[in-house]
């Protein structure tokens, strides 16, 4: 066939109708039936209510008069600082686990095994309590670390609140950063483990061929293009990490779900209290998966063969 008569994706959509809307009609009849539904919900809930919606109240919540964070901006604010240190562990102890995972030792790989299988079976709520009641206090007190900062000078307490939060909390914070950080670590093990096999076989004979040591070829071959694999799972794992930090506010951690417990209990105004944590937590959760998208196609287009 002639490069006159080959015909193109361009000159199909030439020849035919063109291009077919992107909305059709049952489209449009279910986008209809959805916001039916969820106007007959809002009214459902505003009749039960029988007062009008005072979502104008949150905004003192949100950022007080003087211009400082609210209680929900705080709480966003300790979510933030509790999931950051909670990624960083899971994704020490993850790389670890999923490198013993696939390790030509037997020992490595029954231990890398061993904290998988076990922080994977428990319930994360049973691993908050159990790491709580022991380490915080059994194990924080004897290394003293609060009251270090207690009596720390300002600008050390200045950057341990930027890192921690309230002081008077640090002992429980850093329990349940440690306590959330190996309960997902044992996830982004198994991603780790999934990403180095997914490399081909042939990369590793290449690279014993090569004369590389099993350090080198991991470091310059494997995982180079394992990382690829990973960052949507990876990506997937700190949104759930920040999901599952509401999980902490059990032993008073003042996140953002403690901080919706505590001004529901005080204001009465559930939906909007609710709805509003809701979307902060929307807002957080879908930046991440942005930024992880936007990652994965630079990363793809700068290697891409």
């Amino acid at each position: 066939m002639s490069p006159a008569t080959r015909q193109t994706p361009g000159n199909v959509l030439r020849a035919g109708r063109g291009p077919r809307s992107p909305l059709t009609k049952l489209d449009a009849v279910l986008l209809i039936f959805l916001a039916g539904c969820a106007g007959y919900v809002v009214w459902r809930i505003s009749a039960q209510n029988g007062k009008p919606w005072e979502w104008g109240v949150l905004g003192q919540y949100l950022v007080r008069a003087d211009g400082g964070p609210g209680l929900l901006l705080q709480g966003l604010f300790t979510t933030i600082r509790l999931t950051c240190w909670s990624a960083l562990i899971a994704l020490f102890l993850g790389v670890w686990a999923g490198l013993a995972r696939t390790s030509p030792s037997l020992y490595l790989r029954l231990v890398g095994s061993t904290y998988v299988e076990l922080c994977r079976n428990l319930p994360p709520l049973v691993l908050i309590f159990l790491c709580y009641f022991f380490l915080a206090d059994q194990i924080a007190p004897a290394i003293g670390l609060q009251d270090a900062l207690r009596t720390a000078p300002d600008g050390v307490k200045a950057v341990a609140g930027v890192l921690i939060g309230r002081l008077d909390q640090v002992d429980a914070f850093v329990t349940a950063a440690f306590t959330l950080g190996l309960y997902e670590g044992a996830y982004v093990a198994e991603i780790v483990r999934g990403g180095i096999r997914s490399v081909d076989a042939g990369q590793w004979e290449a690279g014993r061929a090569q004369g590389f040591p099993r350090l080198g070829l991991m470091v310059y071959i494997i995982m180079p293009q394992a990382v690829r694999n990973m960052i949507p799972p990876l990506a997937g794992q700190i949104i759930s990490t920040i999901k599952d930090s509401a999980i902490v506010s059990v032993i008073s951690i003042q996140e953002l779900t403690f901080q919706g417990m505590q001004l529901m209990a005080t204001t009465y105004l559930t939906m909007e209290v609710w709805t509003c944590v809701a979307l902060l937590y929307f807002a957080l959760t879908f930046s991440c998966s942005m930024g992880a998208a936007r990652l994965e196609h630079l990363l793809r287009r700068r290697y891409s063969v």
